[in-house]
């Protein structure tokens, strides 16, 4: 890159500290849980990098709240055993799909601990909490206190049966777990009593006049418009005060004397992982981590599923407010549901295809998965995943528009040039003319990024493609080269290259194996999207013999996934 486009980065360089949902730690990540939130994250953070920003791309295990103790009484271990286990998996699965995470923390490392106990201390002496006693839940069998994910019952919203003690899953209501309808314990199946306790309580109503100026007036054009409809109901209905202790005992204790066998919210603790990975990150790099959540020119933006959506623009806004240090968040592109062959994924009953399974039948075949789920994504309005669809984006895509134009350059470039990058003569008009309209492909794709719609993106990625086959068979460089035009074949085949080179930068955040493998047919390391213009063209000299980039997935391959799928049920 030359020095004018290295010094212009430098000027325009910007700070980011992205942050995924954090996975709870009782069980192997599915395909929703990618497509909702993780691969637009990486996408994003992808993108930024190349473009010459500083960013942190944070997420961790979520390794508190009921649903551990739950998954650990199942499966007949400790709680320790259980968050062990599906941290490694998660992690696991998350490095085989290329989730770029500058750092994948966990909610039971003492770093997290420590800054969680110390959040609270600090809103506590600040008089923010309201400590009263109510009544709560209680099963009399099993002499414990339900919250959480400890009771299900009717959400009184939606009517949906199995809404837990915090939240509905099926309308993304927030809850209480007094709020049920004919609850019942999720350990002994009893209808619990209500017993008195005592909670620290966060008076969201106080923070309702901030609420609104902060996400309403101020930033009304950021927002999605799923997350502002969302998060504009809530308020209008009225803040109510959120308990944000629990009796249990898995958990950060609540760090008072009177707080005895009480531990932290997991929805209070978890949002603070962000803070304590980024901590945990910058003391491994030698790095500041204050930057990146305290001063007021750094984007905070969360990438989450839209279940999670009012503890991100609510409760975490507000606990971030109250600190009176943290910046808020400066967008939360938050993506609907992903369903699988026309139903509702679904942990409990199997319905779902877990990632580290998939991997054992498409070997090497994440990115078309990232593909599928990116060009289908649910992000404004729920979508549906299916095997049939799966097939049809990687054949008549990924292999038959984006992988074909890659070989067919690379063959004859072999053929006609023994690989060598032959010499450019723009005296022709038409490639004058293609050779301007690929290089505004990058600005294209990185503006939609920007503006979080990764489908548009993906397909303005394969639109480039497109347009390359389409301009290898206008000009057909096999039959000019069998006349006296050797010269215009030259380039038609510069041109060409030019275009796999570019193609090689954009793709790397939508399919960051296969640009890799781009990359090494092309002999290039350019890696500075912003740098890339018609003035400072990707340079190729002598490439490399082609490689199978994308392969196609037969028939029988599918017929087998729906046969598992059903048999599951």
């Amino acid at each position: 890159m030359n020095e004018y486009f290295y010094k212009k980065l430098k000027l325009t360089k910007k700070r980011y500290t992205i942050t995924a949902a954090l996975p709870y730690a009782n069980g192997p990540i599915h395909i929703g849980h990618l497509a909702g939130a993780y691969i637009p994250a990486d996408i994003y953070s992808r993108y930024l990098k190349l473009s010459g920003n500083d960013v942190v791309f944070i997420c961790g295990s979520d390794e508190h709240g009921a649903a551990i103790p739950i998954r650990a009484k199942k499966e007949g271990i400790s709680a320790q055993n259980i968050i062990d286990k599906y941290h490694e998996i998660i992690k696991n699965s998350f490095e085989d799909f290329g989730i770029s995470f500058d750092n994948y923390s966990r909610t039971s490392s003492k770093i997290h601990h420590e800054t969680a106990s110390d959040f609270f201390k600090d809103l506590h002496n600040k008089n923010v909490f309201v400590e009263k006693e109510s009544e709560q839940l209680y099963d009399e069998i099993e002499n414990q206190f339900l919250a959480d994910r400890y009771v299900e019952g009717e959400c009184p919203k939606c009517g949906f049966l199995e809404a837990y003690g915090d939240q509905c899953e099926s309308c993304g209501s927030s809850l209480n777990a007094t709020d049920l309808i004919n609850p019942k314990s999720k350990l002994s199946g009893n209808t619990p009593v209500l017993k008195k306790t005592k909670h620290w309580f966060l008076p969201l109503n106080n923070f309702d006049s901030f609420l609104k100026k902060w996400f309403i007036e101020e930033n009304k054009e950021k927002w999605k418009t799923n997350v502002f409809g969302q998060v504009k109901s809530w308020i209008n209905e009225g803040l109510k005060p959120r308990a944000i202790t629990r009796d249990l005992d898995w958990g950060i204790p609540v760090p008072l004397k009177e707080a005895e066998n009480k531990v932290l919210y997991v929805w209070f603790d978890a949002p603070i992982g962000y803070i304590s990975a980024t901590k945990e990150w910058a003391l491994a790099n030698n790095k500041d981590w204050e930057p990146y959540w305290k001063n007021s020119d750094t984007q905070l933006v969360h990438f989450i599923g839209k279940d999670n959506i009012v503890f991100h623009c609510i409760i975490f806004p507000s606990i971030l407010k109250a600190s009176e240090k943290f910046i808020l968040p400066a967008n939360v592109p938050a993506n609907e549901f992903l369903n699988l062959e026309g139903k509702k994924i679904s942990t409990s009953k199997n319905w779902a295809i877990w990632l580290h399974e998939y991997l054992i039948d498409f070997p090497n075949l994440q990115d078309t998965l990232r593909y599928t789920l990116t060009s289908n994504a649910p992000e404004n309005k729920d979508n549906d995943f299916t095997w049939k669809d799966f097939q049809a984006k990687n054949n008549n895509e990924l292999v038959a528009i984006f992988g074909n134009f890659i070989n067919r350059v690379v063959v004859l470039t072999h053929k006609y040039f023994e690989g060598k990058n032959p010499e450019l003569d723009l005296s022709n008009e038409v490639d004058k003319k293609i050779l301007n309209e690929i290089y505004s492909f990058p600005k294209k794709i990185g503006d939609l990024i920007e503006k979080y719609k990764f489908r548009d993106a993906v397909n303005t990625l394969i639109d480039l493609a497109r347009l390359g086959n389409k301009y290898l068979a206008d000009e057909e460089p096999w039959k000019l080269i069998k006349t006296d035009q050797k010269d215009r074949v030259k380039t038609i085949m510069n041109i060409s290259l030019q275009l796999c080179g570019i193609l090689s930068i954009v793709s790397e955040p939508f399919l960051p194996s296969t640009s890799s493998k781009l990359k090494n047919i092309l002999n290039i390391n350019e890696n500075n999207w912003d740098s890339i213009s018609i003035n400072n063209p990707v340079v190729i000299n002598n490439i490399n013999k082609s490689e199978l980039i994308f392969r196609k997935i037969e028939d029988h391959e599918i017929d087998f996934q729906l046969q598992k799928l059903n048999e599951s049920k």
